[in-house]
């Protein structure tokens, strides 16, 4: 059973920083892609960022390349997203995701944390 706890999220002015947490207390963490979604109010889920078993990560360039990073700490079993320089628009529920290896899809998800940033 694989569950996926978030923290970190809160309300923050722009040009702030927060960090996310999610921990995934199982014996799989190190062996799945992890990575980070958002929803922001009334839009679609987006990827914002993932980073595979052995270390590499990607990013959705357009949108957080530069300002967020995205790491993990596999013997505490938990993924982080540093965020710096937020913007009104990340302003959003952030979603921690765990996908199998070998898996197409992201299968378990967290329940999501808020972020707010104001202007």
């Amino acid at each position: 059973q694989v569950q996926l706890l978030e923290s970190g999220g809160g309300l923050v002015q722009t040009g702030g920083s927060l960090t996310l947490s999610c921990t995934n207390p199982g014996p799989t963490f190190s062996t799945y892609t992890m990575a980070w979604f958002r929803q922001a109010p009334g839009k679609e889920r987006n990827f914002v960022a993932a980073v595979t078993w052995s270390g590499a990560s990607t990013y959705d360039t357009d949108s957080v390349k530069g300002r967020f990073t995205i790491s993990k700490h596999n013997a505490k079993k938990t993924l982080y997203l540093q965020m710096n320089n937020l913007k009104p628009e990340d302003t959003a529920v952030y979603y921690c995701a765990a996908q199998r290896p070998g898996a197409i899809t992201y299968e378990y998800w967290g329940q999501g944390t808020q972020v707010t940033v104001s202007s």
